[in-house]
Parts: C-alpha cells; sequence; structure tokens
C-alpha cells in the first residue's frame, strides 16, 4: 500500500507545480491549488499568458525540482507574521485567504524550497515522493467564483504512485474525449445552444427530442406502475411561497429575478417541492390517505455562473424527474425500501450495472427531532444493507434538514456520476404546517422525502451519450433502421419494407439518397443506426433483405416478418 494518499499526493503536486511556476515566473500570484477527484489544479494570476508549448517548460522543472527530493515542511505562524510573509511576497490573493481564516485558528504555511504557501495540508514528505504527474490543460477561472473578480489563470494536472495508472487514466481521458456528449451532441444533431436563446438553455433536435421522449415515457409508465401519481405544476409562483419554503433567504443567489404580476413578485421555480406542497394541503388528509407518491418532470430554472456551464452535465433550464413521498413514520421503512429497488431498476434497465450507495448523516447544525434522524438514518442504512449494494457513509454529510443516499454509477469507461439521491425533509413540513390526522383523531407531521431518480433528464442525457457513445441500444435510438436500396429499382420495395416495419412500431428512414452503397452503410454506421436494410434486385426476387447491424455484417436474408421480430425482441430495456 503507497504511504500517502492520492488526495495527499495531488495536494502535493499542485504544490510543486507552483513551485515550477514561481520558479520560471517570480512575479505570478498564487490563489488555491487543491486536489480533486481526477488530479489537481492550481489558480494563479500573471502578466504572461500560458500556452500549451508553456506547460512543457513547467513539467520539465517540476521533474528537476522532484529528483532534488527537496523537503517539504509545515510551519505555524501567528497571524500577524503570517500576513507579513505575504505582504512581503506581494501575495494579494493568498492575503485575501489568510482574513478568511477565524481568529483563533491554526494558521499554517507549507515550504517547498523557496516557494511558500498558506495551505492546512497535508502533504508528502518531500519532492521526490511526486514523481509521476501529467500537466493537462490551462483554463480561465474567475477569483471566488465570482464573475465581477479578476480572472485568473488555471493549470490542470493530474498524479498517481504509479506510471501504469497514470497510463491508464490518460487512455480514459482520449476515451472521454471521443465520447464526449458536447460533441456528439452536434455530430448526430440531438442537441445544441444558441447565443441567441442563452448559455445553459438546451435547444433538443429532433432525434433528440424523440430520445427524450422515449425516456420520460418509460419514466412515467414505471411509476404508474410502481403506485405514483403524476403530477403538473407551474413554472413561476409568488414570492411568498419562496418566502415560506425558505428559499428567498437561503438560495436567493441562485434564482432569476423576480417579475411583477398584478403588483406581486413572481420567481420562475427552481424547486419543484413547493409546488407539491401546495397540493397535499388543498384539503385536510388522513393517515388512511398515506403514503402518497407524487411524481413530476419538472422544468426548473436556476442561476449558473458562465464558467461552470457544461454542455447538458451544468445547465440554466433543466427537467428534474422529481418525486415527493409523504409518508407516516411507520411506513418510512417501507418506503424507503421499494425507493432504493425502484432506482436500481431504472438504473440497470438504461444498462448501468456498477452502482454504489453513500450514506450521508447528520451535520452539527441541523433542524428535526433527533429520533426523526436516528429512524430516517437507520431506515436508509438497513434499505441499503438489504439491496447489497456497496455502501460508504459520510458521517455528518447530510443537508441541515435531512439525511439522504446518494447513489453513483459507472459508464462505460469507468467513471463515476452522481446520479439518483433519496433525500429526507424535516424542514418543508414544519416551514408549510404539513399535518395528517392519525388513528388517534390527533394532527401528526408526516414525513417527506425527495426523491430524484436522473436527477435531470439534461445531465442523464449527456452521461447517456457518454456511456453509449452516440451508440444507443434498439430501444432508445432515435432511428433504429435505415433501409438502404442499391438502385432506384429497389425503391419501392423499400417504401413497402418502410411501412411494414412502421406498422409493428418500428423508427425507420429509407434512404433513397443518389449516393453509392458504400457511402450510404458508411453514412448510417457514422450517424450510429443500429440495423441497415440493404436491398437490392436479388431480395426483391426472393422477398428477402439483407440486414447488418452497426457491428456486425454476418445476419443471413431475412423475410420481413423475421426481420421485425428480430428487431422487436431486441428493442426492450436492457
Amino acid at each position: 500500500m503507497d504511504q500517502y494518499s492520492l488526495e495527499t499526493l495531488r495536494h502535493s503536486a499542485s504544490h510543486l507545480m507552483a513551485a515550477a511556476v514561481q520558479k520560471l515566473y517570480p512575479d505570478a500570484k498564487f490563489d488555491i491549488g487543491p486536489a480533486t477527484q481526477d488530479g489537481f489544479y492550481y489558480d494563479l494570476d500573471m502578466e504572461h499568458r500560458l500556452s500549451t508549448d508553456d506547460l512543457k517548460a513547467i513539467d520539465k522543472t517540476m521533474k528537476e525540482l522532484s529528483n532534488k527530493k527537496i523537503p517539504i515542511e509545515c510551519l505555524e505562524m501567528p497571524r500577524d507574521e503570517a500576513e507579513k510573509l505575504l505582504k512581503e511576497k506581494n501575495q494579494t490573493f493568498k492575503l485575501e485567504r489568510l482574513r478568511d481564516i477565524p481568529d483563533g485558528e491554526k494558521i499554517t504555511f507549507y515550504r517547498l524550497g523557496d516557494f511558500i504557501d498558506l495551505c492546512r495540508g497535508p502533504h508528502v514528505g518531500n519532492s521526490g515522493d511526486i514523481k509521476v504527474t501529467r500537466l493537462l490543460s490551462i483554463a480561465g477561472s474567475y477569483y471566488r467564483g465570482k464573475e465581477t473578480n479578476p480572472m485568473l489563470q488555471r493549470i490542470y494536472g493530474t498524479a498517481f504512485h504509479t506510471k501504469e495508472d497514470l497510463n491508464n487514466h490518460m487512455r480514459q481521458l482520449e476515451e472521454a474525449a471521443k465520447r464526449d456528449h458536447r460533441k456528439l451532441g452536434a455530430e448526430l444533431e440531438l442537441f445544441g445552444f444558441s447565443e441567441n436563446v442563452g448559455p445553459g438553455l438546451v435547444l433538443w433536435h429532433p432525434k433528440g427530442a424523440l430520445v427524450r421522449h422515449i425516456i420520460e415515457s418509460f419514466w412515467r409508465e414505471q411509476h404508474i406502475k410502481n403506485g405514483y401519481e403524476l403530477l403538473y405544476t407551474p413554472h413561476i409562483g409568488r414570492s411568498r411561497l419562496w418566502e415560506t419554503s425558505g428559499h428567498l433567504d437561503f438560495y436567493s443567489d441562485a434564482m432569476y429575478s423576480p417579475m411583477q404580476i398584478d403588483n406581486s413578485d413572481y420567481y420562475v421555480k427552481p424547486m419543484n417541492c413547493p409546488f407539491h406542497i401546495e397540493i397535499y394541503k388543498t384539503r385536510n388528509r388522513s393517515y388512511r390517505e398515506l403514503p402518497l407518491r407524487w411524481a413530476e418532470l419538472g422544468t426548473v430554472y436556476r442561476y449558473e455562473k458562465s464558467g461552470v456551464l457544461h454542455g447538458l452535465l451544468r445547465v440554466r433550464g433543466f427537467t428534474q424527474d422529481d418525486a415527493h413521498i409523504i409518508c407516516t413514520p411507520e411506513q418510512m421503512g417501507q418506503e424507503i425500501r421499494q425507493v432504493l429497488d425502484f432506482c436500481l431498476f431504472i438504473w440497470k434497465s438504461f444498462g448501468f450495472k456498477d452502482i454504489k450507495a453513500y450514506l450521508a448523516t447528520r451535520p452539527e447544525k441541523s433542524v428535526g427531532e433527533p429520533e426523526r434522524w436516528e429512524q430516517a438514518i437507520a431506515s436508509l442504512e438497513k434499505a441499503v444493507c438489504e439491496s447489497g449494494l456497496a455502501c460508504e457513509k459520510d458521517e455528518g454529510g447530510g443537508a441541515f434538514y435531512g439525511p439522504k443516499i446518494d447513489l453513483k454509477i459507472k459508464d462505460a469507461i469507468g467513471r463515476e456520476w452522481q446520479t439518483s439521491t433519496i433525500q429526507f425533509d424535516f424542514n418543508l413540513p414544519e416551514r408549510f404546517d404539513m399535518a395528517y390526522i392519525g388513528n388517534d383523531g390527533a394532527k401528526h407531521r408526516p414525513y417527506m422525502i425527495h426523491r430524484a431518480l436522473f436527477g435531470s433528464l439534461e445531465r442523464f442525457f449527456g452521461i447517456l451519450v457518454e456511456h453509449y457513445a452516440g451508440a444507443f441500444p434498439l430501444w432508445l435510438a432515435p432511428e433504429q433502421v435505415r433501409v438502404i436500396p442499391i438502385t432506384d429499382a429497389q425503391h419501392l420495395y423499400a417504401r413497402e419494407l418502410e411501412a411494414f416495419l412502421a406498422s409493428k412500431g418500428l423508427r425507420v428512414k429509407v434512404d433513397d439518397r443518389s449516393e453509392s452503397l458504400g457511402a450510404k452503410i458508411r453514412l448510417a454506421r457514422n450517424e450510429r443506426i443500429p440495423y441497415m436494410a440493404v436491398l437490392g434486385e436479388k431480395e426483391v426476387q426472393s422477398s428477402t433483405l439483407s440486414a447488418r447491424s452497426r457491428i456486425d455484417d454476418q445476419i443471413p436474408p431475412l423475410s420481413f416478418e423475421d426481420f421485425a421480430k428480430r428487431l422487436l425482441d431486441e428493442a426492450t430495456p436492457s
């Protein structure tokens, strides 16, 4: 086992990189340089605009410093000395970060040769422990993430314990670049964005919209089968709704400016929850009605800074596959188990088999009675245990209003994605004074569970595109069959096949352009069409078709009926 964790190694690598930058560019001013899930980065400010060629020089200097095995030392300082040091070095960003440290808290610096950095640590023992690194890219980043602040330069890199691990990571990055949903979304005409519409607002093209329709139809069908009722709620709501929910107090930075309607402020919704609660409160509820399982594909709008927008993975308008379960304490355990089973069914239906649970428990600051927290956590733990899922516990990592389970899936190239959430909420039932009449005739506070399977349709669609590299399984493919007549003489026969397959519920198109057979087949494969039906004189004479898939050319001639049966058997969720 390696002496240092990967996080410690990568944090130290960021310091090694900063030391190399300082050696090459002494005027550089540094901000933060944390480890990340896949590597590290460092934000800095200097007159010289870095290029990819500069990364080579920085990388070379890092190796030189590594070979010298320079100790990485921790220095504890009183606040006045720390302030004096940072002023002398003209490190204005670090000086501001120093002021963020509360009085009485320990102030530490780490020194690597001539480079001294305000930092909590920990770090490896010396620069020689940092052997396997790679600098990856340069980007811009606003100081503290605010667009009104200076734009800094950010250098991304990664570090591993072994060259083999680094090589595997680089291969994964190469594969990820090929699968990038933004690139494939444009190439396959699935979705896009427009500066005239605005950043982070998705335009669904016909093919992408059709896949989305298939996903939504499956989602609705399965929810009804699992005892959910469907809701539809408005896109805007009065300010007093968001005041009651607490969004205007705690979430206003992520909400868009209000609009005036009839002398009242209205906001586009950042969440669906308050609307569902308002439906619950339209009349008195009895324990005999519970549990209520209410689901909605509700589009919400949140202000995301332009620097964090990323294709479909981070947008400003998105559709949450939201559901709320309102139940009694006695029903809670069973409901959680059913929700978790439903999550697993959905993910496996879309071809994701590697799933892990993360359980976040009560933080120091929280709302709700302690016994409710204990019951909720116990129910979540029991459900995960019974599911057989691997699970990590995040002690104190829950939201202030309740514990939760997050599910993470691994895609085809081994990347982990945060997806489903099962979240208790002890806050909103109190704020909205939710109640039900128990069998004792008294009012009781229900349990409320937020639940999202995909998280958002946009983000899920982006993950799905990358998982399948745009080659959707047959049941999701916007076009399942491309009919290809070899010459004009087969056009009528091609239309007969098209009509027959369409009558069976298959999605099919004819390519009757005046192009060569090879060109038509290449186009179909580039468009990730699952099946091609090639029609020549021989097929017309024998009333058959020559089928080939995007991965297999060796399919014997088939009748229309046999071909349709083959596709219909395959065109079901996995």
